[in-house]
């Protein structure tokens, strides 16, 4: 199940956001009645343009909450729904004020969000009857990212680690620095806190076996051909049975997933749900 961060974290955020786009004030709202909007009432309805996954209503909410408790917000639609063009989301009310200054900040959340959910939806439709799990990456919007994975979360994708405090993985970098995997995993080793875990990157069986007699606890497969992937699951399972997690990456598409989890692969791994994610258009409208 998807889950956000406490208020805590993410209202210093939400307000950061709903300061840089009121500034010194909404000249408009405020021209309108310069005797104060909180005197007068709107009703508004959340509405998808299009078909799609929605993803961040509780932050939707939060945004007009801040600006105001009077704001009344009535969820139509449960988050990670996936529904048809047309689909009333939600339904508010309150002073004009708070629902006319709120607008913005809050469909800039809920649209790239449920962009993001509604592509790993349809990732994750893909491999739905097999065992393999769809994994996001640290590819992602400096300062958003932890409600973009949230988003990758609602669509049906796992959470990979949130930041280089999460866990370890040995890139090809890493490798190359330290000269080779075996020195790599045996200098890591001597120094993380337990329990984190040590995956390593690898791009050739040869590699694939090196992390193997060197106990790795992750193996990613990076841009193997299916074949070669294949050969080095087998590898995996015939020597580590299913103490060895195994990840797939690289060159992962809808196109190219399936067959990718037909292999035997513990996770796949893909940054696409995040860095090819379109918004998913929806409008807040005002009526009588």
């Amino acid at each position: 199940m998807a889950t956000l961060p406490p208020w805590l974290i993410l209202d210093p955020l939400l307000q950061t956001w709903l300061a840089e786009d009121i500034g010194r004030g909404d000249r408009t709202t405020q021209a309108l009645w310069p005797e104060g909007s909180e005197a007068h009432w709107g009703q508004a309805e959340l509405r998808l343009k299009q078909s799609g996954v929605v993803a961040g209503l509780p932050l939707f909410q939060r945004v007009f909450h801040l600006l105001s408790s009077q704001v009344a917000i009535n969820p139509l639609v449960p988050e990670g729904k996936n529904s048809p063009s047309g689909t009333v989301v939600a339904q508010l009310q309150g002073p004009m004020g708070a629902l006319l200054m709120g607008e913005r900040v809050a469909l800039n959340l809920i649209m790239p969000l449920s962009g993001i959910a509604s592509l790993t939806r349809t990732y994750a439709e893909k491999i739905a009857d097999l065992p393999t799990q769809l994994v996001d990456t640290r590819k992602t919007t400096p300062g958003l990212r932890i409600l973009e994975k949230y988003a990758t979360q609602v669509g049906g994708a796992v959470n990979h680690r949130m930041g280089l405090d999460d866990a370890v993985m040995i890139k090809d970098n890493h490798i190359f620095a330290a000269g080779g995997i075996g020195e790599a995993i045996r200098r890591v080793r001597q120094h993380i806190p337990f329990p984190l875990a040590i995956e390593v990157e690898t791009e050739t069986l040869e590699q694939v076996q090196q992390a193997v007699d060197h106990q790795a606890d992750i193996i990613m497969l990076d841009n193997m051909a299916v074949e070669q992937m294949q050969s080095a699951v087998k590898l995996i399972r015939s020597q580590c049975a299913n103490t060895v997690k195994i990840e797939a990456s690289g060159n992962i598409n809808l196109q190219t997933i399936r067959a990718v989890a037909e292999t035997g692969v513990d996770y796949i791994s893909t940054s696409a749900t995040i860095t090819q994610a379109s918004w998913l258009d929806l409008s807040l409208k005002f009526r009588d």
